[in-house]
């Protein structure tokens, strides 16, 4: 009996809680409110993958015409400053120990033959035709995420930001990782005397330079590194210096070579733990501390004032037994931003960066599920705005995850409520949306505009734009150093 009161209390609780982020939700809806929040609607009732935007226009939930669908989108307008402060105020997931765990991660919207839409840049793919490293053209955005504990397809999705052409992707990343700390703090997630909020990324941020930059904020970032890069120990003391050098000379600024690809310059480790799982079989992590880059007067510290400063880390290693999926198994290098790391912390460290693969999941659901990219539309703004949209459905769907219905298809086994996936929650979202209410008026009876006269030609072409670049450095691309056979590696920061 008091199991099923508590389950009640849960249930009303979600319940209230997606009424009140789909008021708020319309409330940021500053123009064509109506128009958009019945396409986030269709969006979310609509059974099966979103193929074409155009047939949202049919779901019952879409009392409108298509133009009205269209119209949204490209003259609409979206509070987005207030749309992100009602993702941060939802309940969110956390890791065991209490702690927020944020993922942040690009995921491309490739528009390769769009040639009037502006803002493009070359998006770096893998996989697509020979299975190659490609630079395709469109619009990159690069989304916050916090992660969930154990295995699970479901993350809570807070921030997404469209790279622009030459834009420094570690710069908009610290930004945004800012933005979105303070708002965490100013919705009370993160409090004084919390665990501080890990931020995990993958190969390809400048993981150093982020966390000097954050060095303010109540974080700790986990980065992943390619395998040829070389880090620096502590500079010796000025005793150490003398004893190893008695004829004297100037001090160095840095301590010897830590060569990942060399394991005789490892020296003895920090930590060392070795855990049994499922999936990999044996997983061995080793820690070494006080670990720094040697940085260089390259284009990301041109702006720095003073002497480039030496930024200290530990260094972990992952070795695991076995793939999953078969592929060539090679260790797995982490940059952790504090020093004197424990076992636990080791532990947590390396769980924490294999959390972060959820949010590919959640990639996979906004583009073949929710058909984040499957519109051809021509204005960036219109792009940023059914973004937005996605992701507002993508939150309603996991609040009212606890209310959802396994409404199984004959052959797919049962699932408990709380382990059904987005695209299961999505299948009884039309029972509960009729629950909710809808604050959006009644359309209004219009008819279309005349259009175009047939057989007069377009006398306003569309203007063509070239594709930028999203480069740090200004650099031509060049394939990764990391996937070319007998390279050297690399001795700076």
């Amino acid at each position: 009996m008091v199991v099923s009161l508590v389950h009640q209390g849960v249930l009303r609780d979600a319940f209230a809680e997606v009424s009140r982020f789909r008021s708020e939700l319309y409330a940021c809806l500053t123009t064509r409110g109506d128009a958009l929040f019945e396409l986030c609607d269709a969006l979310l009732c609509t059974d099966g993958p979103v193929r074409t935007l155009v047939d949202l226009a049919l779901a019952p939930e879409h009392r409108r015409g298509h133009g009205a669908l269209y119209g949204g989108l490209n003259q609409g307008r979206i509070d987005v400053a207030r749309l992100r402060r009602a993702l941060t105020e939802v309940p969110l997931p956390r890791a065991a120990d209490g702690r927020l765990v944020l993922a942040v991660d690009v995921s491309p919207w490739l528009r390769p033959d769009a040639n009037t839409s502006a803002n493009r840049a070359f998006c770096h793919t893998f996989g697509r035709g020979e299975g190659k490293h490609q630079m395709v053209p469109g619009w990159p955005y690069s989304v916050v995420a916090a992660l969930e504990t154990g295995r699970t397809s479901w993350t809570a999705v807070l921030d997404a930001v469209r790279l622009e052409p030459g834009a420094d992707v570690a710069a908009v990343t610290t930004v945004q990782i800012r933005e979105v700390v303070e708002r965490l703090v100013t919705a009370g997630q993160w409090r004084p005397g919390d665990p501080e909020v890990l931020v995990v990324l993958d190969a390809g941020y400048d993981a150093p330079r982020i966390a000097h930059l954050l060095s303010d904020l109540p974080v700790e970032i986990l980065g992943r590194l390619r395998s040829d890069r070389v880090m620096r120990r502590p500079t010796p003391s000025r005793e150490e210096f003398h004893l190893a050098n008695p004829k004297g000379g100037r001090p160095p600024k840095h301590g010897g070579e830590f060569v990942f690809g060399d394991a005789a310059t490892w020296g003895t480790e920090q930590a060392v733990t070795a855990t049994a799982t499922r999936l990999y079989g044996k997983a061995t992590a080793q820690a070494w501390d006080r670990l720094h880059p040697r940085l260089t007067h390259r284009a990301a510290w041109l702006d720095h004032n003073g002497p480039l400063p030496i930024i200290e880390g530990t260094v972990i290693r992952l070795a695991v037994e076995k793939l999953p999926s078969g592929g060539v198994n090679r260790p797995v290098w982490l940059w952790w931003s504090r020093i004197g790391a424990t076992e636990a912390d080791v532990d947590r460290c390396w769980q924490s960066f294999l959390r972060r693969f959820d949010i590919e999941h959640t990639f996979r659901l906004f583009k073949q599920t929710l058909g984040w990219t499957k519109p051809r539309l021509r204005s960036s703004e219109a792009a940023d705005r059914w973004t937005w949209l996605v992701i507002a459905a993508y939150a309603q769907l996991r609040i009212a995850r606890p209310l959802a219905t396994d409404l199984r298809r004959p052959w797919e086994k049962p699932t408990e409520p709380n382990k059904m996936t987005p695209a299961r929650v999505r299948r009884g979202f039309r029972n509960l949306h009729a629950k909710t209410g809808s604050p959006v008026g009644a359309p209004k009876p219009s008819r279309p505009g005349p259009g175009r006269p047939p057989g007069s030609k377009n006398r306003y072409p569309a203007i063509r734009h070239d594709v930028g670049r999203v480069l740090a450095t200004g650099e031509a691309y060049s394939r990764p150093a990391h996937h070319k056979v007998g390279t050297k590696p690399r001795r700076t920061g």
